[in-house]
């Protein structure tokens, strides 16, 4: 997918602020420093869109970024950062745990772990979180280019083992920097459009 037109929409931390434009949503989850930013700027084809800062822990709301008038990328604070209060921590968890929950315009969670390590007990509970509420995932694999192509199944064998990754979600070898896996992302994520599209179709048909 060729990205041309890309805004963000607003950084919203309450629900009445969120975008009433119906179009379906991907979250974006994952450790403060994993590389968020650097994702979405990847995937969007911009250098600076989304702000990488050098202080992990610092986006503190739900920042809409609408794709070509189709989708939104939804990124969300990142978790597992020490230095930020427990409080904070908190409110940011019920603000990402009331959006992932009570919004239907959420078509699917892309969570991104670092290939180079086992996914750490945060990034578990995250995806076990989405699991429990049957979200669907696009786990993203990143920061391959750090180490050698021949060692990436064995470090992506980890991953899944230690998430208990349900093969029913997608699962792709990712980087930032030379743009691996970003045809793959694309084709997963609209494929999720479809599905969600299919099924509320249906839901529709049924209550008519």
């Amino acid at each position: 997918m060729k990205v041309n037109n890309v805004e963000l929409v607003i950084s919203a931390a309450k629900p009445h602020q969120y975008p009433d434009l119906g179009l379906p949503e991907f979250a974006l989850a994952g450790r403060s420093n994993v590389g968020k930013s650097s994702f979405i700027n990847r995937m969007i084809g911009r250098k600076s869109m989304a702000r990488i800062s050098s202080k992990p822990g610092k986006t503190q709301t739900l920042n809409f970024y609408k794709i070509e008038d189709t989708l939104f990328f939804v990124d969300v604070p990142g978790y597992g950062y020490a230095k930020v209060a427990k409080t904070e921590r908190e409110a940011w968890g019920r603000m990402i745990e009331t959006y992932m929950t009570d919004r239907p315009q959420l078509s699917a969670c892309i969570h991104i772990v670092d290939l180079r390590h086992a996914p750490s007990a945060d990034d578990v509970a995250m995806y076990e979180f989405l699991k429990h509420y049957e979200i669907p995932a696009i786990v993203i694999a990143t920061k391959a280019d750090k180490i050698p192509k021949g060692k990436w199944q064995k470090h992506l064998k980890v991953v899944k083992e230690t998430l208990d990754f349900d093969p029913l979600d997608d699962i792709i070898v990712f980087s930032s920097e030379t743009g691996l896996g970003k045809d793959e992302v694309w084709k997963a994520v609209k494929k999720r459009m479809y599905e969600d599209k299919v099924y509320k179709a249906e839901i529709d048909m049924d209550e008519e």
